[in-house]
């Protein structure tokens, strides 16, 4: 009986403290959108350095996050899950400490790694922690909160730019992380995969091809696209991520087998995932900035009227698995792929400095529902595609090319702001985001479109047995 009690303990602090640090590490990807224009008052900086503040950390998050769920099997979970909260923790000080705009930049990038490490370790220690009768609603309520801090976070980063001031949006994890890193100590249980394998040269080779292209593609219009450095930039980039396409398919251990590209289902649900949070989060960069900078709304309020869009899936999700229980889910990803595509496609055609709100709500209803549908089956599809065995690099990949996805549209949406508008004047503004958000919209139906190469439910490639409880842990998304 005391064994049985002290175990649903451990469970509880185990579900807290994993659930509070996913909400943090959730939280940092879009908590910055609405706090970006009161950045640039104070920091001053160009339209790329706001970029490179998202894409910091959306990056370093994105190429090591499954170096960081290998260096947690290999060395301790317990023991690299407190060295990122703590790398996360300091880093969101020095955020809000920053003097100037590059060391901001520095710090989310610093702020990208703790989470890479932090984030992927929060499902492996809850599942470790919690009694398999009760694992479904322990990572059930774990899901709820990520996804609530993706709903909240546009509202959060502009209350907190608002009322108090930008460097808050950061200051909020600190206190959280220093009651989390003892708590982790004391009440988290240790754990290893001795036979854990660290792909090394594919992650230096992942991590170089994107930053070059990322680099790239952010300055091109500062620099010229025809300078040295933005060449260099694209081209050595494309030869580092071929170099890691090549080790992903004659390396023995590589972090990506690429050979799971080959099969239908799983290469459809990924690519249509980069593409999905290359068009919507790029998207709302821009026109997170384009509520208060051109319709003229307070932070709190543009984060307000972002929830249409962000919150829908708190709505919209339970109804999107029903629906993928019963039709499965390429039918449910597509149609919810279009829905944001047309979404996007409506913020385009209404957008123009006079614009009112009633005007922007079809748009936002039509994506949070389209993002809701996308989100729910998305993860069943991933973990049906490959064999049990794969599942949890399955989760991985797909978990890192979103977040690929998510720093590549800030890139690109933004290179087509650049040579289109400018933070001139209102007018400016909208003569950028509109051809931008045609660029977001036009990725989505190619996605939704890629999303059809997807086998519907009979002929979905099936795993080699039933769902492993370690492999539905790994398939909660871990951030937008």
């Amino acid at each position: 009986m005391e064994q049985s009690t002290a175990r649903r303990g451990s469970a509880a602090w185990a579900l807290v403290i994993t659930s509070v640090a996913g909400f943090m590490a959730a939280l940092d990807n879009l908590v910055v959108t609405t706090a970006l224009p009161s950045i640039r008052k104070d920091l001053g900086g160009a339209l790329e350095d706001l970029e490179w503040t998202v894409s910091a950390y959306t990056l370093t998050f994105a190429v090591l996050l499954m170096f960081g769920a290998a260096l947690g099997d290999r060395f301790g979970r317990r023991r690299l899950f407190i060295a990122g909260l703590a790398v996360f923790t300091g880093a969101s000080a020095a955020a809000a400490l920053a003097p100037g705009i590059d060391a901001l930049i520095a710090a989310r990038a610093v702020q990208g790694v703790g989470a890479a490490i932090m984030m992927p370790l929060t499902l492996t220690l809850l599942t470790a922690a919690v009694p398999v009768a009760r694992r479904g609603a322990a990572l059930g309520i774990f899901s709820a909160v990520t996804g609530l801090a993706v709903a909240s976070g546009p509202l959060i980063g502009g209350s907190l730019t608002e009322h108090i001031s930008w460097q808050w949006i950061f200051w909020l994890n600190v206190p959280i992380g220093l009651a989390l890193l003892p708590l982790a100590r004391l009440r988290l249980d240790e754990s290893y995969a001795p036979n854990a394998r660290l792909d090394i040269p594919g992650t230096l080779l992942v991590s170089g091809g994107l930053f070059g292209i990322v680099y790239a593609l952010v300055n091109g219009q500062a620099d010229g696209w025809s300078s040295t450095p933005i060449l260099a930039g694209l081209i050595l980039g494309t030869l580092l991520l071929a170099a890691f396409v090549r080790h992903g398919l004659t390396s023995k251990n590589p972090m990506l087998p690429m050979r799971l590209f080959r099969n239908r289902a799983f290469f459809g649900i990924n690519a249509a995932s980069l593409l999905m949070f290359l068009g919507m989060f790029g998207s709302i960069f821009l026109l997170s900035q384009f509520l208060q900078g051109v319709a003229g709304y307070s932070p709190t309020e543009a984060g307000l009227r972002m929830l249409p869009w962000t919150g829908m899936p708190l709505i919209v999700a339970p109804v999107a698995g029903y629906l993928s229980d019963k039709i499965g889910g390429r039918p449910v990803v597509a149609t919810g792929l279009a829905l944001q595509a047309v979404g996007l496609a409506l913020f385009a055609l209404v957008l123009e400095p006079g614009v009112s709100y009633s005007a922007q709500l079809p748009a936002l209803i039509l994506s949070g529902i389209g993002m809701a549908l996308y989100f729910a089956p998305a993860a069943s599809v991933v973990m049906a595609s490959v064999r049990t065995a794969e599942q949890g690099v399955a989760s991985g990949a797909n978990n890192a090319l979103r977040e690929v996805g998510g720093a590549l549209g800030v890139a690109v949406l933004g290179a087509v702001f650049a040579a289109q508008g400018s933070y001139e004047s209102p007018q400016a503004f909208t003569d950028g985001t509109v051809p931008a958000l045609w660029i977001g919209a036009g990725a989505v139906a190619v996605a939704a479109m890629v999303a059809l190469l997807i086998p519907g439910r009979r002929h979905l490639t099936p795993a080699d047995a039933p769902v492993s409880s370690e492999a539905v842990e790994k398939s909660v998304p871990v951030g937008v």
